[in-house]
């Protein structure tokens, strides 16, 4: 019994291998695009909108608030990233009710690429806030020493985000496999709704840890008055 998606492979040459993994990533992402293009050809601003626009902005608020909450006051800026991660996660997830499917994100290789996507993210958006110079200087307060453990923070979390994902999403996979083995149908079915609700929660929990890399990536602080300042504001 093949419980991730990485045993399957379709086409190999040498150490090329394009497994089932890539193949439903890849397909995934399309029904993303397609889907995204479908739901936005006729988005209104007035009047009477429709029930994909309404579920459209239900859930773009909802994301928006989230980030906000997390600290990253310019939503609008980190929507597309944590949003995609976010839809892409829990898209997986939903897909698991289908028969014979296996999440890619029960695969290592795919939870590590979305952990990479976030390491990447990160020095890039706090690049952009505060400049190349002010960003570096960031991995060594409040002292040099700080340096290689503000460095070996960095990989550790990413390194975190990708085995949490893995962990969770590939258990239920594993508990729904052997299920199906030893018990009737209806216990299989029960377990498939819980790991439906397991999967969206980790999606949230993914996006929610990305949002807070990145916010404390592009905290500004603020400069602090001085005496002379203050009489001079007042």
């Amino acid at each position: 019994m093949n419980l991730t998606s990485d045993q399957l492979i379709f086409w190999q040459h040498g150490f090329l291998k394009l497994n089932e993994t890539i193949v439903t990533t890849w397909i995934l992402m399309l029904v993303m695009v397609l889907g995204s293009k479908l739901v936005t050809r006729k988005l209104l601003s007035e009047g009477t909108i429709s029930r994909w626009q309404g579920a459209l902005e239900i859930i773009v608020t909802t994301l928006e608030k989230q980030i906000k909450d997390v600290g990253l006051a310019e939503a609008q800026k980190y929507l597309p990233f944590l949003g995609t991660l976010f839809l892409f996660v829990a898209i997986c997830s939903v897909c698991t009710i289908i028969p014979g499917y296996k999440p890619p994100t029960g695969s290592l290789s795919t939870t590590a690429a979305l952990a990479l996507c976030v390491f990447v993210a990160v020095p890039l958006f706090g690049i952009r806030e505060q400049g190349f110079g002010t960003y570096l200087k960031t991995y060594a307060k409040p002292t040099f020493i700080m340096l290689p453990f503000n460095i070996i923070s960095e990989l550790s979390r990413t390194l975190a985000l990708a085995v949490r994902l893995f962990g969770n999403m590939m258990s239920g996979v594993m508990i729904i496999g052997i299920l199906l083995t030893i018990t009737p149908f209806v216990f299989p079915i029960v377990m498939t709704a819980l790991g439906l609700l397991t999967g969206m929660v980790q999606a949230y929990i993914f996006t929610i840890l990305a949002g807070v890399y990145i916010a404390a990536a592009t905290f500004v602080p603020k400069p602090k008055l001085t005496l002379q300042t203050a009489t001079t504001e007042h």
